[in-house]
């Protein structure tokens, strides 16, 4: 996140200065001469989490964790009124995601879990997840995130592992972007 802010950055300052320097602005490559395209902008996602009653904060953590995990994609809250990708949700029930297409869906953060002693921003992430395109993994380690609950209680690991986190950047790249999955209930 912060590299491509910089970057973006970096970016805005060489098209202001274009005029100045009377000619076009490339970026150069590691030779020193050969140009090198632009980083792609992330694809930005909205999520509403109006709906998530006391889990607000924990969404809102999810969401920055991944925000701090991959470049390729970025979650925002929803702006009043406006329609977001992912409306997450509270209910009684087990967490889990109802993808649409990648990057949309539905996010239930279930109270069963968290009564049961569930981590409730790993959770958050985990579901997440889902809708940024990963399956859930189990068995799988406390370091997997979407080992999901078969990683136990005592786990309260949010973040993505690298092979995640690649997965998601996969998904994401202007280069591949694969065709909508089928909606398919995802619950953990």
């Amino acid at each position: 996140m912060h590299v491509r802010t910089l970057t973006g950055g970096l970016a805005a300052t060489l098209l202001m200065s274009l005029p100045l320097l009377g000619g076009q602005a490339s970026a150069a490559g590691p030779s020193g001469g050969s140009t090198v395209p632009a980083a792609a902008a992330a694809r930005i996602l909205t999520y509403d989490a109006s709906g998530s009653a006391e889990f607000k904060s924990a969404v809102d953590r999810g969401a920055a964790i991944w925000n701090e995990s991959v470049d390729s994609v970025e979650l925002r809250p929803a702006a009043s009124g406006q329609r977001a990708n992912i409306r997450v949700l509270a209910d009684n029930g087990w967490p889990r995601a109802l993808p649409g297409s990648l990057g949309n869906g539905t996010v239930y953060i279930g109270r069963q879990a968290v009564n049961q002693g569930y981590n409730t921003v790993r959770i958050s992430s985990h579901e997440l997840g889902h809708i940024l395109g990963l399956p859930d993994r189990k068995p799988g380690p406390c370091s997997s995130l979407m080992s999901g609950s078969s990683a136990g209680v005592p786990c309260t690991n949010p973040y993505p592992n690298a092979a995640e986190k690649a997965e998601v950047e996969g998904n994401f790249s202007a280069t591949s972007r694969a065709p909508a999955p089928r909606p398919v209930l995802v619950g953990d």
